[in-house]
Formats: C-alpha cells, sequence, structure tokens
C-alpha cells in the first residue's frame, strides 16, 4: 500500500504539500492548517522539514513555492493513491458489482464461468477454470451478452501499448510529408488507430486506414491500452500535446516518433 495512506506522517506530509502547490507562492500556515486538520505549529514543522529536504522552497516570510523535485514527490505520491483507488473500485467494491460480458458458450444463470479480456471486452465461458471467476446472473447463448457477479481473483492480461505518431502541420507539408511506409506498418499491427487533427486524419486515409475515433484520441487509447490493446495515435504536431497529456492524466506510458521532417 502507499505510504501516504499506510502513514499518519506521509499522509500529513501529502496533504500539507499539496495545500502549498494550491496556494504558492503566497502560504497561509493557519489556512492550511484549517484545512488539513493539524495545528499552526505542526505545519510549520512539517514546513520546515520540507523546505529541509529540498521539496519546498522558502522565498520570503509566508511565501513558498513547490520544486521540481516536490513535483515529483506528489506525482508518485498521488500516482500510488490513484492506484490503489483503482484496486478498491475494480478488485474489491467489483466483486460485489454486476457487470457486463459477451458468453463464449451457452450460459445458465447460476452457474460458475471464467473471466477473460478479449479484444478489450469481458467474455465469460462456462467453468471455474481460469484465475479469475465469478457467477452468471442470467442465461445467455454464446455471443450474447450476460450479467455476472461474484468476481474472485483477477484477469490476466498484458496492458497494452501507446505509439503516438506526430505528422507536420500543414504550413510544413501536412499528410503528403508524412512516411506512409512507417504509418502503414505502424496501422497494421496496431489494434486501435486513432487521429487528432485533419492532416493526421488525412494521412491515415492516405494509406488506405480510417481512425476509429477523431476526438478524445489520448483518452481512449489510454482505455484501450488499459484493456489490453496496443493502440496507436497519429496527431497533427501542433495539438500532439492534448494527446500525451491526456495519456499522462491517466498514468499510461507512451512513446513519439515523427512521421516527417
Amino acid at each position: 500500500m502507499a505510504d501516504v495512506l499506510e502513514n499518519k506522517r506521509a499522509a500529513t506530509r501529502f496533504r500539507i504539500l499539496a495545500e502549498i502547490a494550491d496556494r504558492q507562492p503566497a502560504v497561509s500556515q493557519g489556512e492550511i492548517a484549517e484545512a488539513v486538520g493539524v495545528t499552526s505549529q505542526a505545519v510549520s514543522e512539517y514546513i520546515r522539514a520540507l523546505v529541509e529536504d529540498g521539496l519546498v522552497e522558502k522565498e520570503g516570510r509566508s511565501r513558498y513555492t513547490v520544486t521540481k523535485e516536490g513535483v515529483d514527490w506528489l506525482l508518485q505520491a498521488a500516482g500510488d493513491v490513484r492506484r490503489y483507488a483503482d484496486h478498491v473500485t475494480d478488485d474489491i467494491l467489483g466483486s460485489v458489482q454486476e457487470e457486463a460480458a459477451i458468453a463464449t458458450d451457452d450460459v445458465a444463470e447460476g452457474e460458475a464461468v471464467t473471466l477473460s479480456l478479449r479484444d478489450g471486452l469481458l467474455h465469460a465461458t462456462p467453468g471455474e477454470e481460469g484465475p479469475a471467476t465469478g457467477v452468471a446472473t442470467t442465461d445467455a447463448e454464446a455471443g450474447t451478452d450476460m450479467g455476472v457477479t461474484g468476481f474472485e481473483g483477477i484477469i490476466e492480461f498484458e496492458p497494452g501499448t501507446v505509439t503516438v505518431y506526430q505528422v507536420p502541420p500543414v504550413r510544413s507539408g501536412g499528410s503528403g510529408a508524412a512516411d506512409e511506409e512507417t504509418l502503414a506498418e505502424a496501422c497494421e499491427s496496431a489494434d486501435l488507430v486513432a487521429a487528432t487533427g485533419v492532416e493526421a486524419v488525412v494521412a491515415l486515409r492516405n494509406v488506405g486506414c480510417e481512425p476509429a475515433t477523431t476526438f478524445a484520441a489520448g483518452e481512449v487509447a489510454a482505455e484501450a491500452a488499459g484493456r489490453g490493446l496496443d493502440a496507436v495515435v497519429v496527431a497533427t504536431a501542433d495539438i500532439v500535446g492534448r494527446v500525451t497529456d491526456a495519456l499522462r492524466d491517466c498514468n499510461v506510458t507512451y512513446e513519439v516518433s515523427e512521421l516527417g521532417p
């Protein structure tokens, strides 16, 4: 479990550092104390320790800023909390919820099933032969949707990859300057292709690939990777930051490659 959830001092340190980041550079220790639920003296001691550790920089009386090291620590701690929350939501609470799955064979209500991810979708197979199991809540014929509850175990799958390809903006040659051979090979091996920007969409159509979406490409790719699919995002260079920002927000690793000069 993340330190900020195991250790009261680490949790308080996390909250105070977050409050400083939110209020910087003019920081009122009294306001932080009220927000966090500790005394002003305690806030002062925590801030002194944060300064000594290089996570906060003091710029004058009641003026503080979070350093790069402090931002990195906050991001790491926030990521740990997010992953633990996902574990609670998906692995613990999920066991008492009902989810929809695709039946791989005829299933009867109350029958035990083995769960798996295929093409990013939950599938249920009669029997308890896999590491993740559940109980059917409805009758279902093969290929139809069904209800599943009583989840146990963890579905085994490898997270997918996300590769972002940049296409030059139209003023720099646009889709015509894109390396079509590289783009075609990338699309052929991908489970999902998304695009953002006119130049990116046209570049894909030039190699005979119609993107699955031209909106919220980063968010869609992140969701696909989280379900075990390999995604390619083609983005006009001017707006590629929207894609990478969304991937970072979803804590998804990615690679960026250029398709033109």
